[in-house]
């Protein structure tokens, strides 16, 4: 296993919560290489979390641990999890959806649900609301440095049990291709599709042709552009 631990928070850089983060990996082991996948995840926002981890993780070599903190549940009784993907890396996440377009793509080979009372950060039991630090971060650069391993961690849990949200595959009907709009690239003013080039090929669409682009938000015609 390598020894990256890379972050992905709905935090910010506005404060000392993801230093904090960093601190706390490093105080577990001064090899771990900590890296961030983005800290701009609009609050609260599960399926951007969900998206980001599908984009970034397969470019990161194998055993890479990821963590992925957006967690409007936090103090509540939401699961926390891990699980090794398919193609081998680590993500250390709430139990609310974030691993959705990972196992749905990529596919997940083990979940494990973590301890929060017996795994977490020593002497941060009276804290209920930073569980990025207390649970994720710690046990993530325990993972990352080999201090501990994925079955250390706590126990196996059933994926059918995990909450996800709800997905849309893109098909082709009739020359008619259908998907969703999963992520607002807005820094660029662009709309990521689900639909796969696969799909253009056959319906037979390329390069330099016109097609009518029909958008519908909660079932009602939002927009079409030809």
């Amino acid at each position: 296993m390598g020894k990256y631990l890379v972050l992905q928070t709905d935090f910010g850089l506005g404060d000392g919560a993801v230093s904090a983060m960093y601190g706390v990996a490093h105080m577990v082991s001064d090899e771990v290489v900590v890296e961030d996948l983005t800290h701009d995840i609009p609050p609260y926002d599960i399926w951007v979390a969900s998206y980001r981890l599908l984009q970034t993780v397969k470019y990161w070599p194998k055993g890479t641990v990821f963590v992925s903190v957006v967690d409007p549940g936090v103090g509540s009784d939401r699961r926390s999890i891990v699980c090794e993907t398919e193609s081998g890396h680590y993500i250390l996440t709430p139990d609310n959806g974030s691993l959705t377009h990972i196992r749905h793509y990529q596919g997940i080979r083990e979940v494990r649900a973590i301890d929060e009372v017996v795994s977490r950060l020593p002497h941060s039991e009276e804290s209920h609301t930073f569980h990025g630090r207390d649970i994720y971060a710690y046990n993530g650069a325990r993972l990352a440095s080999g201090e501990i391993n994925f079955s250390e961690l706590g126990d196996v849990v059933s994926q059918d049990s995990l909450t996800y949200l709800d997905l849309i595959d893109a098909k082709e009907e009739n020359g008619i291709l259908t998907g969703s709009i999963d992520v607002l690239d807005i820094r660029f003013g662009s709309l990521w599709s689900n639909i796969p080039l696969a799909l253009f090929k056959q319906a037979g669409i390329v390069h330099g042709d016109s097609i009518q682009v029909t958008i519908f938000h909660q079932g009602k015609k939002s927009i079409k552009i030809s």
